[in-house]
């Protein structure tokens, strides 16, 4: 059982609806229900917002319903209600005492409530944030502290003998330690935010003193073994994957790499290494605004695949950005072919770069390399358009 991330207020019913198979309507009136029955409900209700985790994903929940807002609304009703009620009646029963000492009770908490609920809860979500917060947190604050001095100042506790002197105070003391209780919530996110804040950065501190360790000592010893085994013998190439992944590791962080052209194409690159005998340098130039799921990248991962298929040896790939274009050039150092040449059979080239790149609105030439020595595929998509299924309002991504 899992809880919705959109949801009313918790998630609860609806993430019970769907686990029982239910409508969410029956499920809530259900909580209702049995929350008659000495708050079986409600304790149910608390126990599974406490213990049912989010629904997968990276998203953070949004919420519908306007609790703090409701919560704050009710408190200040409640309490307006009391100061009325403190000025005029005149406690003829014990119950009318009751009823007043409690409602002053219920509407503190309700008002504590509120700050707790939009500084917790509220504050993450995208759609309130702190301006939400403060704005709940002032309201409650001043319903509060008129509530206090209406207390102190209005109430005559000689009025009626049930209401003693000591009642009142504890009931205005009760009111300031409620204001006490509206900035905990925030005094507790602070303290998350300064102890997230201090663990990050002593892990930086570990991070760096953990690569500059390594980099004084392993891939030191990794570059060493790449020069004397060769740059394409197994050794150098599982030393370079190895010295790859393990500089990655070091200098990325915490942070997941961008999904973008040159990302994807390291990473292919790395993948190359490991299958062929090969050496593949990925240079890349400009912001890199190309998605790595796009037609350009799909083009430029056959091309590397080709090179180091039929090729071998060192590969050179250059990825320049601009506002003008994206280009991509690859180029080895093989034997080289003539694209007239290639039987017609032989799709790889003529459908998987060239027509995949004239379909998606780009272009894709193959030609001799420098000096006339192996081959380099050029690759090329205008910048002032995107790809089809990419293009959001008037800024366009390439892929």
């Amino acid at each position: 059982m899992t809880r919705p991330r959109a949801c009313a207020a918790t998630g609860v019913a609806a993430g019970l609806a769907a686990h029982l198979g239910w409508p969410v309507a029956l499920v809530r009136a259900a909580f209702v229900v049995t929350s008659f029955a000495w708050g079986a409900g409600l304790l149910l209700y608390l126990w599974l917002w406490a213990l049912t985790p989010w629904d997968e994903g990276d998203a953070r929940p949004t919420r519908r319903a306007p609790v703090a807002w409701l919560l704050v609304v009710a408190s200040t009703v409640v309490l307006v209600a009391v100061w009325t009620q403190s000025g005029q009646w005149y406690f003829t029963a014990a119950a009318s005492w009751w009823q007043w000492y409690a409602a002053t009770y219920v509407g503190i908490g309700l008002a504590v409530a509120a700050s707790a609920w939009a500084t917790l809860i509220d504050r993450p979500d995208p759609a309130r944030g702190p301006r939400h917060e403060l704005v709940i947190r002032s309201i409650a604050t001043v319903v509060l502290a008129a509530t206090a001095l209406e207390l102190v100042f209005v109430v005559n506790p000689e009025a009626n003998g049930r209401m003693s002197t000591v009642a009142v105070f504890v009931a205005a003391l009760a009111a300031v330690l409620g204001i006490l209780l509206v900035y905990v919530p925030t005094l507790i996110a602070k303290w998350r935010e300064l102890t997230d804040e201090r663990t990050k950065r002593i892990r930086e501190e570990q991070r760096s003193e953990i690569a500059a360790h390594l980099h004084d000592s392993v891939l030191q010893t990794l570059a060493l073994i790449q020069n004397r085994a060769g740059a394409t013998s197994e050794v150098a190439r599982i030393a370079r994957a190895q010295e790859r992944e393990l500089r990655d590791w070091l200098f990325a962080g915490d942070a997941p790499a961008d999904s973008d052209l040159g990302t994807d194409l390291r990473g292919f690159a790395a993948d190359l290494e490991i299958d062929f005998p090969v050496t593949v340098d990925v240079v890349v130039v400009g912001e890199q605004r190309e998605r790595a799921s796009g037609e350009l990248a799909a083009a430029a991962r056959e091309a590397m695949l080709n090179a180091a298929r039929h090729a071998g040896g060192e590969i050179s790939v250059y990825v320049e950005s601009t506002p003008a274009a994206v280009e991509v050039f690859v180029r080895d150092r093989g034997p080289g072919f003539a694209l007239a040449e290639v039987p017609d059979d032989r799709l790889g080239v003529r459908q998987s770069i060239i027509g995949r790149m004239r379909r998606a609105g780009g272009s894709a030439t193959v030609v001799p390399g420098a000096g006339g020595v192996g081959t380099e595929v050029r690759l090329r998509f205008p910048g002032e358009r995107g790809f089809p299924g990419e293009r959001n309002g008037a800024e366009a991504l390439h892929g």
